[in-house]
């Protein structure tokens, strides 16, 4: 049994962590509202841009004067990944999710004879890969120092992405990232970009004719590469929102778990001290009454 001091020291020790964990859950809080504005106020950007290049798309079909970018290579036989993920840890699952979709999507392209690389966009989800697909990782791309993230983020990945697809790197890339529902519940998605793939439209636009001028492929050529910026941004920012939503329920569980602990101690702490007081009356009696 742990004497009084001992469990004193560690009831301290656990107070100290439950301050820590509460304030990190306030900071979390504070920048999840942020995160999710800025989540939110992005998707009817993203769905009614995808939905646009989805209507030029299926007006120019899969004819050879197609940007390469909408009709691919012709072959899928190289598969990019790239896996968004947490700078930190200490948001629960959060990055464990991505990272795990990611390891089953790369384990069943390689059963089925594909040839796997990896870019990694988030420390946590690179130290997590490499343990597995070490030997699979091409490129890493370091978000640590950014203090709030912009478009100007996405296009740089962008452009590496573009600039491996145009040198034959490839044929299929494919984001992974979670999609923010609410503090509780954020969605692993996986999301092919290149060559660009769009649901198909519904609603009373759906079968709307416009002329386009200049024509359709030109257009295309135009807008495809903005097309996958505009998506990985998209994945950012339900990253970003995730993450701090993880990390906040990942903290009012770390910082109840303290406080339940810290109670369990302090019973077990008064139990101690009553058993040695008890203890010291019993000397003190049995010494009074040999007297």
């Amino acid at each position: 049994m742990p004497s009084l001091k001992d469990l004193k020291l560690r009831i301290e020790s656990i107070k100290s962590t439950r301050k820590i964990t509460k304030a990190m859950q306030m900071v979390a809080a504070a920048k999840l509202r942020r995160a999710q504005e800025a989540a939110e106020s992005a998707r009817p950007y993203a769905e009614r841009f995808n939905a646009v290049l989805g209507q030029l798309a299926s007006s120019v079909g899969g004819s050879d004067s197609a940007p390469l970018l909408l009709r691919g290579t012709g072959k899928d036989d190289v598969h990019l990944l790239v896996v968004m993920t947490a700078e930190r840890g200490l948001c629960g699952g959060f990055n464990s999710n991505i990272v795990k979709l990611a390891k089953s999507k790369a384990r069943e392209l390689i059963a089925a004879g594909k040839t796997v690389k990896i870019l990694t966009v988030g420390k946590k989800g690179r130290e997590q890969l490499r343990r597995d697909f070490g030997d699979r990782l091409v490129a890493h791309v370091d978000l640590s120092e950014v203090k709030r993230l912009g478009y100007a983020n996405a296009q740089d990945i962008a452009r590496d992405l573009l600039g491996r697809f145009d040198a034959g790197e490839f044929d299929v890339a494919t984001i992974f990232y979670a999609k923010f529902e609410n503090v509780v519940s954020q969605v692993p998605t996986a999301q092919q970009i290149i060559p660009a793939s769009f649901e198909a439209t519904e609603g009373e636009g759906a079968a709307t004719l416009y002329d386009y001028e200049p024509d359709e492929e030109t257009i295309l050529a135009d807008l495809l590469p903005r097309g996958v910026a505009t998506q990985i941004f998209a994945a950012l920012l339900e990253n970003g929102a995730s993450e701090q939503g993880a990390r906040m329920s990942a903290m009012d569980n770390a910082t109840r778990n303290a406080g339940e602990m810290i109670d369990k101690l302090t019973i077990e702490f008064n139990r101690s001290r009553q058993a040695v007081i008890t203890n010291e009356l019993i000397e003190i009696i049995s010494g009074a009454e040999a007297l």
